[in-house]
């Protein structure tokens, strides 16, 4: 079969095979010359989607075979399929709990309910008391639970993200000095355009059409400006407890906000202190360093001198009511806003609906990759259904809406990660012998989700409130520090970052591809041993990504913050059609690749070069239809759930015999109903 064929409607297509019986008439039809000609009706012909009908504008054709069965945007396709994966799935969820799954529950608690309310301190100051507290914890909870039932990929967990915080506070300083308006309604109506956003985007199946084009120097723009956030906000806290603490009490504030870093990063390694104590005991302090290094921190001002010292604690709610004193109920007067500012929200919907589709599913993405060796069926588009519908009920509750966490999800799939016997079968001299071997795995349960949101979600009574009250906004800095520490340690920018700092002499041999810059797609790296690879384009990939992150930031610090969302999804197609016209292919190949599925562009480029010369010139122009883009989606064309694991469909690398690859393509593809899990072959 020719690479063309293998892209066209079944009924189109010209196989090599045996002749296939005709379809069968339906019942009480009778055929007719108006059937045979039938424009409508698929011929068995090979140049009927070359030469099509002179009447049909090429716009309405092109449309018509993208949302028709089996397009990449008919609607409904991934919902329908995640919808099918998570009836599968479900019941075996519920069925595993061990003392891992509950220790994982307990760091969660901690590493999410803190930081959020990190993040409260801060909303209820520039927010104007709107964004508390109880607000964040019951959001947090609420979300949370919602999505440890009803999610497809439980592993991922949300809470209130620092984008998000800063976006909330550059909009309220827009309502309150610029459009005067009140902030929770015009909110309220932003987060329901962001809700029937997310429908949309799920409808026609974003996930396939966005995410695929996403890379990692993308990824690790947005993760390192995670980081800065955290940090950032650190800052913010001492900065107020200055201002209101006398000098020795801000001075303490100063060592326990360091304190609460150093101790929780100190008892992190607790694993490695290898011959020193009992491994249970070295694994409980390694999985509860967060959480004893913030009790610690919490008590310590209360022992000797130390309580004679000013404390900034947490303002808290002393009932179940909204934190301004202004409301007096959970439900937002939507009605307020004036009509012409309902429909002004669209344009914060839409920069939210960026914000958490992005967020959300780089978060989904990390905590279910390769690495983590899950197994059940996942999915994005039910999630991102799930999501709206968070989205817009908090909204209406009046408290900040909650999405995927970094580096809380990946460090969530860390927690649960445990050693499993696996055997597979290996041939040998042609025998088949039985390989045992130790690997490790992640518990896909939805226990642990479940405990930690349900127990955040107590939290909004008075009772455990007033415990909240009693924390320093001091530790809280300093868990920030943590969280940005944890999230920065497992940034590749950080040890490239590195290696600008060292020695050439020092510096790892880079791969001998890298020296010729000027390397056609299938070059030979046998030319290059000669010629040492340099690391200047390395440090100037580093730079750029490093200056990037700071101009974002910057510009989160502006009132052109709200934004933000916009320059970070502006950077996939700048790496995609820019950067390589600036670097190296060998050089971004070798540090970049794509961040939902194996490879790179530069892979899928070399595909589509070979193919393009496999193909005869007349019947397929290599520029005809435009770059990579064409590339990634002719390469990829398998349903959500093989996006990121290509577990049935294996996407071919550059080294390998592609034509073969291409032309075996119409054999492994599921056919048939392939959401319901039926796959059967021609």
């Amino acid at each position: 079969m020719s690479l063309i064929s293998a892209f066209r409607p079944r009924s189109t297509r010209v196989s090599s095979g045996p002749p296939r019986s005709e379809p069968r008439q339906r019942r009480g039809r009778k055929p007719s010359i108006i059937q045979e000609i039938d424009p409508e009706t698929e011929r068995d012909d090979a140049h009927s989607i070359i030469t099509p009908s002179k009447h049909t504008p090429k716009a309405f054709r092109a449309l018509k075979e993208t949302v028709s069965s089996g397009g990449p945007l008919r609607p409904f396709r991934l919902i329908k399929q995640d919808i099918l994966n998570l009836r599968r799935r479900y019941a075996s969820d519920w069925t595993t709990f061990n003392q891992v799954i509950f220790a994982s529950a307990v760091y969660v608690f901690f590493t999410n309910l803190l930081p959020g309310i990190t993040f409260a301190s801060d909303l209820y100051v520039l927010t104007g008391k709107s964004y508390g507290a109880i607000e964040v914890v019951f959001s947090t909870g609420l979300c949370g639970v919602i999505f440890s039932l009803f999610s497809i990929q439980p592993l991922n967990i949300l809470g209130v993200t620092g984008p998000f915080a800063v976006l909330a506070e550059n909009i309220y300083e827009l309502c309150r000095n610029d459009f005067d308006i009140p902030f929770l309604p015009f909110m309220a109506w932003s987060l329901i355009h962001a809700a029937w956003l997310h429908y949309v985007l799920a409808i026609v199946n974003a996930h396939d059409w966005t995410m695929r084009y996403v890379t990692t120097f993308t990824t690790e723009i947005f993760s390192l400006l995670n980081s800065i956030i955290y940090f950032h906000k650190a800052i913010q806290e001492l900065e107020r407890a200055h201002e209101a603490l006398s000098f020795a009490a801000f001075l303490y504030a100063i060592i326990g906000a360091v304190g609460t870093m150093l101790l929780a990063i100190f008892l992190s390694t607790a694993e490695s202190w290898k011959p020193l104590f009992h491994r249970y005991i070295r694994l409980g302090l390694a999985e509860y360093a967060a959480a004893i290094s913030i009790i610690v921190f919490i008590g310590l001002p209360h022992v000797g001198e130390l309580a004679d010292l000013d404390k900034m604690t947490l303002p808290i709610s002393e009932s179940f009511r909204p934190s301004s004193p202004d409301r007096t109920r959970f439900i937002v007067e939507l009605w307020e806003l004036p009509v012409q500012w309902i429909f002004a929200a669209i344009i914060p919907g839409i920069i939210i609906t960026v914000l958490f589709f992005f967020d959300h599913e780089v978060s989904s993405i990390i905590c279910t990759i390769d690495r983590y060796g899950t197994k059940k069926p996942g999915g994005f588009a039910w999630d991102i259904v799930l999501l709206g519908t968070t989205t817009a009920l908090c909204g209406i509750l009046g408290i900040p809406p909650a999405n995927g966490l970094l580096p809380q999800a990946p460090l969530h799939s860390e927690s649960l990660m445990h050693p499993e016997i696996e055997q597979r079968t290996i041939t040998v001299d042609g025998e088949d012998k039985i390989d045992t071997q130790e690997v490790k795995r992640v518990y896909e349960q939805r226990w642990s989700a479940f405990l930690h949101a349900g127990a955040i979600l107590c939290f909004v009574s008075p009772p455990f409130m007033k415990v909240l009250g009693l924390t320093p906004t001091s530790v809280l800095a300093g868990l920030f520090m943590f969280m940005g520490e944890q999230s920065l340690a497992v940034n590749p920018i950080l040890y490239r970052t590195f290696y600008l700092l060292t020695p050439p002499s020092e510096l790892p041999p880079l791969p001998s591809t890298l020296a010729n810059k000027n390397s056609n797609r299938t070059s030979d790296s046998g030319g290059n041993d000669n010629q040492r690879p340099s690391y200047i384009p390395v440090h100037i990939y580093t730079v750029l990504q490093i200056v990037i992150t700071v101009v974002i930031f910057i510009v989160t610090l502006t009132r052109a913050a709200p934004v933000f969302p916009i320059l970070i999804v502006a950077l996939v197609p700048f790496r995609l059609l820019a950067m390589k016209r600036w670097w190296p292919r060998e050089v971004l190949r070798f540090v970049d690749a794509w961040a939902c599925k194996e490879g790179t562009p530069e892979d899928d480029e070399d595909v589509e070069a070979l193919q393009n010369e496999a193909e005869p010139a007349s019947s397929h122009s290599p520029n005809s239809e435009g770059g990579i883009f064409v590339s990634s989606e002719q390469d990829h064309d398998f349903p959500a759930a093989s996006v990121i694991r290509t577990a049935h469909a294996r996407i071919p690398s550059s080294g390998e015999d592609m034509a073969q690859d291409w032309v075996e393509l119409d054999d492994i593809r599921p056919h048939g109903d392939e959401e319901s899990g039926r796959v059967s072959k021609r």
